[in-house]
């Protein structure tokens, strides 16, 4: 019998459909509480949940989320998958990403990590062959703390993190460009990654 070992997951970000339905109904729900509780009758306010239901879909699902869809993001000690590819640690270099974390810094603008605001950013992973790519996040510090907590974990600990970073040389993370459109492929370079 072949034993199984569970996945641990680090960091976990959803697509964000349920919390948008879901303050598309705080907010159509409050104004029906409101117009039929103190302005109209209960009758009268039903036309702001019906103008939620109508404006839903294209607004809210076509406008807010479909742009989003794609930042699911699971980072496990295995592996860091992105919408449905995967990447394996295997090709991740987490020398570059322990220092990184411990020096408190980013390679795209030398803003602390742990300063980034909570909004949209692309976060770039540095991969062995000297290549990176950008994972789309929308809270970027709380995905590099525990990114880089694991790979600093991973790699031995911080003592020797330093001492491996000041004997080893590797390729400086250079980001992923989009490849030439008279190219085959017409997709970002990024795709190129999980093949």
């Amino acid at each position: 019998m072949a034993m199984t070992t569970k996945r641990r997951v680090l960091y976990r970000q959803g697509t964000g459909f349920w919390r948008m339905t879901m303050k598309w109904v705080l907010v159509f729900g409050a104004l029906y509480l409101l117009d039929g509780g103190l302005f109209r009758s209960w009758g009268d306010a039903l036309v702001w949940p019906m103008i939620g239901i109508l404006l839903w879909l294209p607004f809210g699902v076509g406008v807010v989320w479909y742009p989003r869809k794609d930042q699911r993001v699971v980072l496990t000690t295995r592996e860091l998958r992105v919408r449905r590819k995967r990447l394996p640690m295997e090709k991740v270099n987490l020398l570059h990403v322990a220092r990184l974390w411990l020096e408190g810094r980013s390679t795209a603008d030398d803003q602390p990590v742990l300063d980034w605001p909570r909004l949209d950013r692309v976060v770039w992973v540095p991969l062995l062959d000297g290549r990176a790519f950008g994972v789309e996040l929308r809270d970027p510090a709380a995905f590099a703390k525990v990114f880089g907590a694991f790979a600093v974990e991973a790699c031995g600990g911080p003592d020797i993190v330093r001492a491996r970073a000041a004997a080893e040389t590797y390729p400086q993370p250079r980001p992923i460009r989009a490849r030439p459109a008279d190219d085959d492929g017409s997709w970002a370079d990024l795709l190129d990654v999980f093949n």
